[in-house]
């Protein structure tokens, strides 16, 4: 009975916020509702409302907030007359259907009214809209689209050109001016959803990178292409909207309220926050970039091989399903036999040549313990001392400059580096083992004294080479999650999850 009450008591309170948020959308509702079906007997039923609605406020948020100035109707004529002879193929006298869209939009001239319950006062209440706006001055009328307009169009995610987070702004300044601080919040969490789902992006193109250069270098330059152009306006729009609540926040504690110096000094916090994280984006985007040149320069120097790889080889051309391919790499074996002969210079040599027929004797040669002969043991130590300095190193270097990396970025820059063969290396997997006997490394401790025996390799093979990373530590992290590495045709490894993280 408690757990009723206290949803009914939730659904009461929260309704009216929640009817004030739907009121956007009821204005393009009213609009498609039967528009063109009474206009002359139906003759434009055809034409779609909700398109060129939309059409319309993507134009006056194009002019009013990008290019700074007004509209006036006649632009607006000349706009959806463009519209409807490109789309719909209308052309000859317009005038009095552009007119009757016009006036659907503006509700001639009145706001659009939603009735709704009121649970919390017992009554019905009005909620009332406008999607444009208009203003006298110099004897000319003057157009410019509302919050509401903005926010609506918003809503339907049709921003492609621009900048979300741009387009997101220009309605976080018209609610600042009108002082609506709370949905000025709002539209800053928005922003900030935004900013964390490029983040992402950012992360899904590395590690695309890191498993495949060609297409992570292509994800790469669409990446940059579409994102970091906005920048800059970004920035511009992020100091512009600072400014404004400064001053927000002095008019505030001068003047205002207990509850708007709350909400004021939320949004400014809010904003400062979001302003960082972006910031925290423009820097990781400009560290995506350089990590792309090196893993592309990487991949060029591991494609310049002594070696050819048949075996690959076979398996693209099954993969193209081209077995043509073949003929290139036999042709070479299947040439014409050379006949090989001597130069006629070197039949004087032979004729001249003395031999000694004579008999020597025996040498005799004293036998000498050989002090640097090593065994396979010793062998096998030295090289397994080898491979787990150089995946120590490979560790530092990412460490020194990424902060953070987890296994699988560790794996991926190993096959990017060594090749696949990496994850058929034994001593790699050894290697893992050792390195998860201590949770913190720190280099300077390592070189005073080392504890185990992956120290003493990594100390030992490494040589001057660690000087480089003195003052450098870092801490592994344990998941609870395994991810699977197939080690051979029909082997697979598992691995329980790591993140290294830099500890200076």
């Amino acid at each position: 009975m408690a757990e009723e009450y206290v949803l009914i008591d939730d659904i009461i309170k929260n309704h009216t916020e929640r009817m004030m948020s739907l009121r956007k959308y009821y204005p393009f509702f009213m609009i498609m509702d039967g528009s063109f079906m009474q206009f002359k007997g139906g003759e434009y039923k055809d034409l779609d409302m909700g398109y060129l609605v939309l059409a319309v406020l993507r134009f006056f948020i194009n002019e009013n907030s990008f290019n700074d100035r007004p509209v006036t109707y006649k632009e607006y004529e000349t706009f959806i007359k463009g519209i409807l002879k490109s789309s719909f193929g209308l052309e000859g006298d317009l005038e009095e259907l552009i007119r009757y869209i016009f006036d659907k939009l503006r509700n001639s001239g009145r706001a659009f009214e939603m009735p709704f319950f009121d649970p919390v006062n017992r009554e019905m209440k009005i909620a009332r809209v406008r999607l444009i706006d208009s203003i006298v001055k110099e004897n000319d009328v003057y157009y410019t689209i509302t919050q509401e307009g903005i926010e609506l169009y918003l809503s339907t995610k049709e921003v492609k050109d621009e900048s979300t987070i741009t387009t997101e702004q220009l309605l976080l300044e018209k609610l600042i001016r009108s002082e609506n601080f709370k949905g000025s919040i709002d539209v800053i969490e928005r922003i900030n959803i935004e900013v964390s789902q490029l983040q992402q992006q950012r992360r899904e193109v590395m590690k695309l990178l890191l498993t495949d250069v060609h297409a992570g270098s292509k994800a790469v330059d669409e990446y940059m292409d579409r994102i970091s152009v906005w920048f800059a306006e970004e920035r511009k729009s992020f100091a512009k909207n600072r400014e404004l609540v400064d001053k927000a926040v002095k008019k505030a504690t001068y003047s205002g309220g207990t509850d708007t110096i709350k909400d004021v000094n939320r949004l400014s916090n809010m904003l400062k926050l979001t302003i960082e994280n972006h910031s925290m984006l423009i820097a990781d985007t400009a560290e995506l970039s350089r990590f792309s040149d090196e893993m592309i320069r990487r991949n060029r120097t591991r494609s310049l091989k002594n070696a050819f790889d048949f075996e690959g080889l076979l398996r693209r051309s099954i993969d193209m399903d081209r077995p043509d391919v073949m003929a290139y790499v036999v042709s070479p074996f299947m040439q014409l036999r050379r006949e090989k002969s001597l130069p006629i210079s070197i039949i004087d040599s032979v004729v001249t040549s003395q031999t000694d027929d004579g008999l020597k004797g025996e040498k005799k040669e004293e036998l000498k313990a050989d002090l640097k002969y090593k065994y396979e043991d010793e062998l096998l130590s030295e090289e397994i001392g080898r491979n787990f300095a150089k995946l120590f190193k490979e560790l530092l270097i990412r460490l020194s400059r990424w902060k953070r990396v987890t296994l699988e970025e560790y794996l991926a820059i190993l096959e990017v580096k060594f090749g696949d063969d990496i994850y058929k290396n034994r001593d790699m997997y050894s290697f893992l083992v050792h390195l998860a006997e201590k949770k913190y490394y720190d280099i300077n401790e390592m070189q005073e004294s080392q504890e185990t025996f992956l120290e003493e390799m990594v100390i030992r093979f490494m040589g001057e080479e660690i000087n480089e990373y003195a003052g450098l530590g870092f801490e592994i992290e344990y998941g609870q999650e395994e991810i699977e590495i197939k080690c051979g045709e029909d082997e697979v490894a598992k691995l329980t999850t790591l993140t290294f993280e830099q500890k200076r």
